[in-house]
């Protein structure tokens, strides 16, 4: 498995984190709160968010033989369409 994390500044993270994973639920296993979230891929990837006041924190678990770049550009370009007043969002994506 390939650990991604990021820390995404903005003063708007439990709403983009809620769209987000309401966005995915009829897609995919979600579960989510205002203050975290999971999101399960069909292709065994696990999205893991968390909502700070000024920060959302992100955790991208891709499988060994996933395309981790291109799950990246998922979970960032998805966040950024919600995000289109302040996008595009600071993706400080490294490896966990």
């Amino acid at each position: 498995m390939s650990l991604s994390i990021a820390r995404v500044p903005t003063p708007s993270a439990s709403r983009y984190l809620q769209q987000l994973a309401k966005h995915w639920s009829h897609k995919m296993e979600v579960s989510f709160t205002a203050e975290e979230g999971t999101i399960l891929f069909p292709n065994g990837s696990k999205l893991e968010m968390r909502a700070a006041s000024e920060t959302l924190d992100i955790v991208l678990t891709v499988p060994e033989d996933g395309d981790v770049a291109q799950m990246r550009q998922v979970v960032a370009s998805h966040l950024d369409r919600f995000a289109f007043r302040e996008a595009p969002l600071t993706f400080d994506w490294r490896e966990g």
